[in-house]
This record gives C-alpha cells, structure tokens and sequence, in this order.
C-alpha cells in the first residue's frame, strides 16, 4: 500500500481519471438499452460534468451503438473517447473506425483470465490465451496511441498468470493496465493489495498506467475503488448512479464524493464539477427508466432528508450537525426537513413560518394535535396537507388554488378527456375546465392549467407504489417550472390519476403564493431582506 506523499505540512493530492463507462457497461444493465439519441444527450452531459474518459458504447454489437460512438467522437473533441472491443480483429477495426474522428481517443480490450472463464467459456489454454493477447495488443497499437487492456475476471486469475498476461501484453505496447473486479469478488484489502503486487512484480509496470473497474455484487465497488486508488491507480471506471451487469459498476457520484470529502485522508481529487452530478443522475434514470433508491447516496431522495426530531433540529441550527456535504452545492433541490410523526414542533414551526404564516398559542397547539394524528395516519405529511391544517387552525383558506373534482373518459383508442373543476380562493369561484390528451394525466393537466393566471409546464412525474395488493396506494411526484423556478408537489392516492392530478395542482400552488408574494413586495415595497413575506388571505 502506497504511503500518501508530503509536501512540507500539506498532502500532495493526486488528480485521479474518471473513465465514464455509462454509456457502455452501464447499458448493460437489462432493460437499461439507450437510442443512439439518447447516448448522444447523456454523453453531452457527461462531458459537462467534467468526466475525462467516456466509452460510448460497443462499436461492434449494433449499427446503433457504432452510430452513437461515431457521433459522440466527432462532436465532444475535448473529451477522451474509448473504444470497446473483444480480443476479435473485426472489433478492433470498428471500435478504430467509430473513434477515427475524435480529438483524443483509445482503443480498451478485454480478454478473460481466470480458470473458470477459460475452462468453460473461451475452452483455451493459458498459453493460447497469452499468445492471443499478445497478437491482438500488437494489432491494434498500430491505430492508436492510447491503449488499454482488461484482463477479465483478475480476482479470481491467481497473480501468477495475471502477472505473465499484463507483463505480456505491456511488451506489446499496452499504456493502460485495468484489472477489473468483474464478479464483484474481491474485498478491499485484497483489492489494493492486489495492485500492489502487480506494480511490484510485473516488468514494465513502470511505464504504464493502472485503473480500477469494480462490481457491486458484495456492495463493495466504491470500497474497492478506493482501495485501489490508496495503492496507487490513477484512473477508476464508473457509471452514474451505479448502473451496470448485475448489481452494477462502481457509482461515479459516490466515488466522486467521497474523494471531494475526504480529499486529504484519500490524498486525491478528481475534475468532476458536483453541481452536475444530480442533473445528470436524474437524465441517466429517466433516460434508462431505473428508479434511484431512496437511500441511494448523494442522489437518493432520502440523501438529505431528516424526518427524527433531533435531526431536525440540529439542522436548523447548524448544517454541519448531521450533514457532511451540502446538497445544493451537488445541485440537488434544498428540502431537508420531512415532516412526519417523528418530527418535533421546532421544525413543523419553522416550515409553517417559511410557508408564510406564524402560529402561537391555542393556534399552535390545536394545529400540532391535528398535525400528529394526520402524521400516525401516513408517512409524511406534504406542504398542501400543512396548509389545510394551519388553515382549519386559523380558519382561513391558505391555497391560491383548490382541485375540487376531476372526472376523466380514458380508453383504448383517440383522446382522453378531463373534466376538472377548480376553485379560486381569491375569487371565491368554482369553474370546470375541460382538457384532453393522449394520456388521462396529460388531459387533466390540460385542463387545471386553463385555470391559472401564469404558465406552468409539466416538467417531470415519479409514481411510486407504496404497497401492494389491489387496495395499492400511489405517490406522485409532480415538477413544474413556473417564472423561471422549479416546483414539487407530492400526493398520495389510491386512484393514480387522482394522485398526479393533486401533485400538480399542489406543484402550481407553491408558484401561485410565490407569484402572490413577489406582488406584495412590488405593491407594498418591502424587499428589505426580512425572512419571509406572509400571505395576504381575502
């Protein structure tokens, strides 16, 4: 294990290569196949977020994927692009021809050299399997400066034949060694140790560079990367949000993280610009239609979500009590307080007054009471609920906006229409809005938007099911962009529909009283820096 660098009283830190694989071992993943439209959306991002390697794809296996390499290498020439291909000449000659026209370019080979594999999936001996490596190294060097060898399944090869391949294929002019953890096998000390021993006892491994590329069977291939960089590797293969064969590759925002973190202990950093990470986490999901776990780090929904009271309370204290980055520096909207029935009253009081309204005494304790009971019923407890509850506190209605009735006419053929009926609180109006669509969620929303003073886009919708059986209950998630802000409504419903239709609704409420708000202080001319602007109710 290499002992990390001083310079005087200050840690050298090592600038660590991010080699995106999203786009090709990320893609393999079942049911994650991207369009060559898409890869070529999410390679654009990947390049923004500040990736230095990206592998676009297989050249070989579809006229798509070489496409999609071939687009990808003409358009982000500052980006290196990695070629993929088999120990196979005609690999090689498409993985060369799809990157011909990139600013900088390599060619990455992968070849199997553990028993197991040899045995029973390439049937070839060691010695066929070297000289093999040897042949197809020395062919494509002849295309490309840059080129990278795999050897397949090294942590289960046993260090005397790993040793004779990589000294092997070195000889024929590999620049970059990866020894991959292609099971997801290995345990981090064994991990690093094993890059030691290679870097030891392999000629040549002085001339070449080392990258790690793990799996995440055993939950370990952030561990392990971390590992491996602590022995010295310079570069670690990644895919966004973890996507990959199986359990997926190392998680890039992770890896990302950890080292931005805890960069002096690490001794390394990489060029990977943070508040991209959760824009590009949310394209990859939608892009492949993978749903990102709630307790994933750093993009989970729960990453920086406190519901316990003490945790809420601390926060709203000092940041640092209970959170060691600060989401909105990684681009992730700010709501760190979920309310719900661990909550305690110092954070249910604070989200009231942000929300615009302060509640003391009986008022106080008669929401608090209505409050609990709501939070023992359900998980959590969304603004638009607080506000029917501060609302029947102080008998008042708090919602711009009220979605009284929805009737929908869906089937399998032409439009769907919706019939909904809106209440304007400032008006004191009722008045049905008919919409339609090709979908029932598109005709609702067609129809509430007629009912604003302000244009609101449908950004994005999550459903999830939050139980099961035929009594299943759905949440939606509802985004929309109004005056140039992102806005979220959450509703909870057993009928789906019903569930996106409150979600918007209560997503255009939050711009209604912001719209409202920035009225009073245009009328009233009282932008003096005071915390919050309370609602004026006719």
């Amino acid at each position: 294990m290499e002992h990390q660098q001083t310079q005087g009283s200050a840690p050298i830190i090592r600038p660590i290569t991010i080699f995106d694989t999203t786009l090709r071992d990320g893609e393999q993943a079942p049911g994650a196949t991207l369009t060559p439209a898409q890869k070529i959306v999410i390679a654009r991002q990947l390049a923004k977020l500040g990736v230095d390697v990206i592998e676009p794809g297989f050249p070989i296996s579809s006229p798509g994927d070489f496409a999609a390499v071939q687009q990808i290498s003409r358009e982000l020439q500052t980006v290196e692009i990695c070629g993929f291909a088999r120990a196979v000449k005609a690999d090689i000659d498409a993985a060369v021809k799809a990157t011909q026209d990139a600013g900088r370019r390599r060619l990455h080979m992968f070849l199997s050299s553990s028993s197991i594999h040899l045995d029973f999936q390439l049937k070839k001996s060691r010695e066929q399997v070297v000289a093999l490596a040897r042949e197809m190294v020395a062919y494509g060097r002849q295309f490309v400066d840059e080129f990278e060898f795999s050897p397949m399944d090294a942590t289960r090869t046993g260090d005397e034949f790993l040793f004779e391949v990589i000294e092997a294929v070195i000889e024929e002019g590999a620049t970059m060694i990866n020894i991959p953890d292609t099971v997801g096998y290995a345990l981090p000390e064994e991990y690093g140790a094993m890059f030691t021993r290679v870097m030891k006892n392999v000629r040549g491994s002085d001339r070449v560079r080392f990258s790690a590329h793990c799996h995440n069977d055993l939950g370990l291939a952030v561990a392990n990367s971390l590992a491996a960089i602590k022995a010295g590797v310079s570069q670690v293969e990644v895919t966004i949000n973890g996507v990959g064969e199986r359990a997926g590759n190392c998680s890039l925002e992770e890896l990302v993280m950890a080292l931005e973190t805890r960069k002096s202990a690490m001794g390394a950093e990489t060029g990977v610009k943070p508040e991209h990470i959760f824009a590009t986490s949310q394209m990859v999901s939608r892009a492949m239609s993978f749903p990102i776990a709630f307790n994933k780090p750093i993009v989970g929904r729960n990453a920086f979500q406190h519901e316990a009271g003490i945790h809420q309370d601390g926060l709203l204290k000092n940041r640092n009590t209970y959170e060691i980055m600060d989401p909105e520096a990684l681009g992730i909207p700010r709501s760190m307080i979920i309310l719900g029935k661990h909550s305690g009253r110092h954070a249910i009081k604070h989200r009231v007054s942000e929300l615009g309204v302060e509640l003391e005494g009986e008022q106080m304790e008669s929401f608090y009471a209505a409050f609990k009971k709501m939070a023992d019923r359900q998980k959590v407890v969304h603004d638009h609920q607080l506000l029917e509850l501060v609302g029947a506190a102080v008998n008042q209605v708090l919602e711009p906006f009220a979605l009284k009735s929805v009737q929908v006419v869906t089937g399998d053929a032409g439009h769907r229409v919706a019939s909904c009926t809106v209440r304007d609180e400032a008006a004191g109006q009722e008045q049905v809005f008919i919409g339609t669509g090709e979908g029932p969620v598109e005709a609702v929303v067609a129809g509430i938007k007629q009912a604003l003073p302000f244009e609101a886009e449908f950004s994005d919708l999550e459903l999830y099911s939050l139980s099961s059986g035929e009594e299943a209950s759905g949440e939606a998630i509802v985004t929309v962009l109004a005056h140039g802000q992102s806005y979220r409504g959450v509703s909870a419903q057993r009928d789906i529909i019903m569930a996106a239709a409150h979600a918007f609704m209560a997503a255009c409420n939050q711009a209604a009283r912001d719209w409202k708000q920035q009225e009073n202080v245009q009328a009233t001319g009282t932008a003096d820096g005071t915390p919050h602007v309370e609602i004026t109710i006719p």
